[in-house]
Order: structure tokens, then C-alpha cells, then sequence
């Protein structure tokens, strides 16, 4: 039986490295949400009772989530929150897919990107976990490369 090359692997433990623009927010271990979807309008067409007509209209792009234990990159993420004040640019954010040794797998590109929503860790003292923060992040659909 033929072993599968080296690029045909499949990425079993990955991490997610998000740059948005020139500033580089650092590894996530989860990525949420990286989709789209054809919103549908139904036409019912008379005299026809057997047949509803599903016309496409436009594409919807969910939010995408990604979540990290907290590290010193957390004040990126801070920052980029902090930046929404003083003024909006829309931005691009590429989310690359890594192994554990860093090969890339995957990268998508989002155009327009806009901070959602950022959510620390919550800590109390029966349950003891990683401290993890979270952010969502808007888009207006993806790059296409080449």
C-alpha cells in the first residue's frame, strides 16, 4: 500500500496564526466559524402548486471565533481593540493554519475586517483551567489568492 506524500497529510494538531494587516496578533488554538452561506429567496410561481423556485440572492459570512490560552500577546489583541476608538479602518486578516512544527496547511484571507468582540477568562477558584481569552472578529468574505 502506497504511503500518502508529506503535503497530502492530514493536519491532525494544528495552530492558527492571525496577522491583520502588518500586525501579527500571534497563535490560536481554535478557529470557529470560517464559512459562508447563499442566502435563498422562495418565488411561488402560479399555477405551478408542485414548485417553489429558490433563488439565490447573496452570500453570508458567519463571525469567526478564536480562542488562546492568555499570553503576552494578549495586549496585540488589547491594543487592535483599543485602536477602534480613535478612528476605523477596515483591515485584512489572513489566518494561516500550522502543524505543530510550523509547516502551513491552510490559509484563508478575510477582507474588511471588524473587531466583534473580545472576552477574557473567567477565574474563580472551584475550577482551577488555563485562563483563555477569545475574539471574534467580522468580515465582508475572503481573499482570493492568485
Amino acid at each position: 500500500m502506497a504511503t500518502p506524500a508529506q503535503n497530502d497529510e492530514p493536519a491532525v494538531s494544528v495552530c492558527f496564526v492571525v496577522t491583520i494587516d502588518d500586525i501579527e496578533l500571534g497563535s490560536f488554538n481554535t478557529c470557529e466559524g470560517l464559512g459562508c452561506e447563499v442566502v435563498l429567496e422562495t418565488r411561488e410561481e402560479g399555477g405551478n402548486n408542485g414548485h417553489v423556485w429558490q433563488l439565490p440572492t447573496r452570500l453570508k459570512y458567519s463571525n469567526v471565533k478564536l480562542s488562546r490560552p492568555l499570553t503576552r500577546e494578549t495586549e496585540k489583541v488589547a491594543r487592535w481593540f483599543a485602536s477602534m476608538t480613535t478612528g476605523f479602518t477596515r483591515k485584512t486578516a489572513h489566518i494561516e493554519a500550522r502543524t505543530g512544527d510550523g509547516r502551513k496547511v491552510a490559509q484563508w484571507g478575510l477582507l474588511e475586517v471588524v473587531p466583534v468582540r473580545w472576552t477574557g477568562p473567567s477565574f474563580t477558584p472551584e475550577s482551577p483551567k488555563v485562563a483563555i481569552e477569545t475574539i471574534e472578529i467580522a468580515h465582508h468574505g475572503y481573499v482570493m489568492e492568485g
